[in-house]
């Protein structure tokens, strides 16, 4: 079980299109409104444990991978956009809950980073190590809730930041730099999962 949980920790918390907009979330003081964007996240992959944990390399066919990419890489590029919209006020309480459930789900579930955290470990990780049948759902639980934290984690320490910063400027540049930052890896999941494959 440590190589699954070392493995996931390795690839969930490492920075990607999720985890900075959890901390971008953070920065601009957004945390408890964009729980459920979190928890969309957790449910995406959740699904995707489950779901590669029964059915494993029959549901996922290879060919098609480019083009759940490319879709994945087009929905980052909608949110960098609505993250460089943004209007940041610091002194506002009700911030805007740009960030849903649905965001967090759909934008896991498209994320080709999410089928690199499930695959390894819902088809050889898991069978290796006897987890089968009703445990595939309870692990897999587990595992979204890591999956959750991951997001959750980066905002509270954008949270925490933010608490040092207080001029909207500052956070408007932020998050300008976190779309472009947003628009870099949407390229570079265009590179790597959607041509590389497509010309090879």
């Amino acid at each position: 079980m440590a190589d699954i949980f070392a493995y996931a920790i390795g690839i969930m918390y490492t920075p990607g299109p999720i985890n900075l907009l959890g901390l971008s979330s953070g920065l601009n003081k957004q945390t408890r409104s964009h729980l459920g964007f979190f928890i969309g996240v957790g449910s995406a992959m959740f699904i995707l444990f489950v779901l590669l944990g029964y059915l494993g390399l029959q549901v996922i066919n290879p060919q098609f991978l480019p083009y759940v990419s490319l879709i994945g890489c087009g929905y980052i590029l909608y949110i960098a956009w609505k993250v460089a919209k943004a209007k940041v006020q610091v002194n506002d309480t009700s911030a805007d809950a740009s960030l849903s459930f649905f965001n967090g789900l759909f934008m896991q579930l498209l994320n080709p980073k999410a089928l690199v955290a499930t695959l390894p470990i819902a088809t050889i990780q898991f069978p290796s190590a006897d987890i089968t049948g009703a445990a595939i759902v309870f692990w897999s639980l587990i595992l979204a809730i890591l999956a959750f934290g991951a997001p959750t984690s980066y905002s509270l320490a954008g949270l925490m930041l933010g608490k040092q910063v207080s001029r909207p400027g500052v956070f408007n540049v932020f998050n300008k730099l976190m779309a472009v930052l947003l628009v870099y890896v949407a390229l570079m999941i265009a590179y790597e999962h959607v041509l590389t494959p497509l010309m090879a």
